[in-house]
């Protein structure tokens, strides 16, 4: 009886991380769509093409890998949101690479969440260095295919990315930890 109940628990946690999976997919490109028109100020001035919308979609990829804690997380939803978004016909300047833009964050989220908890590199860190080089790779994916930056400008463009990688990994760890610890008391 045990055995069955232990088994029950698997598939529903398992459901219920598809499902938040599957929502903060839909949130992060709802929320880039969203905020768009706002972080293109902050870039138009610095005379950069992006980097800030970015960084926010990202959020919840770490958001996702770090509530769920499953393998490969992040890069299913990069891959999801990625056709999904070609689908939809919101190819921007991308074309038919659209897909790699999402897919190649999520798998550089993925790798920053398989370093082990031990040594000092809490979740904590994991998510806040998550977003920073997931917002590098997009940024740095952006650039080598489309935008072909000079030096001092892509500098910009890079620091900017990362900046708004960093203030996003910090609101990510303390999102995972509200859910977590909500999950935790819950259980």
């Amino acid at each position: 009886m045990e055995e069955k109940k232990v088994v029950l628990d698997r598939r529903k946690r398992l459901a219920l991380n598809i499902v938040f999976m599957a929502l903060c997919g839909v949130s992060g490109v709802f929320i880039k769509h969203l905020i768009n028109p706002v972080s293109n100020v902050i870039t138009g001035a610095l005379h950069i093409p992006g980097g800030v919308s970015t960084a926010v979609s990202l959020m919840f990829l770490v958001i996702a890998a770090g509530v769920t804690k499953q393998k490969w997380c992040a890069g299913t939803i990069g891959l999801v949101q990625g056709f999904t978004a070609l689908s939809l016909g919101m190819v921007g300047s991308m074309g038919a690479f659209l897909p790699l833009s999402y897919i190649i964050p999520g798998v550089v989220v993925d790798l920053v969440m398989l370093i082990p908890d031990k040594g000092g590199f809490s979740a904590f860190l994991k998510a806040f260095f998550a977003n920073i080089l997931a917002s590098l790779s997009a940024a740095i994916f952006a650039n080598f295919m489309v935008f072909h930056l000079p030096g001092i400008v892509l500098m910009v463009y890079l620091i900017v990315a990362a900046l708004s990688g960093a203030i996003c990994g910090l609101l990510a760890t303390v999102i995972i930890n509200k859910i977590n610890g909500f999950l935790e008391e819950k259980e």
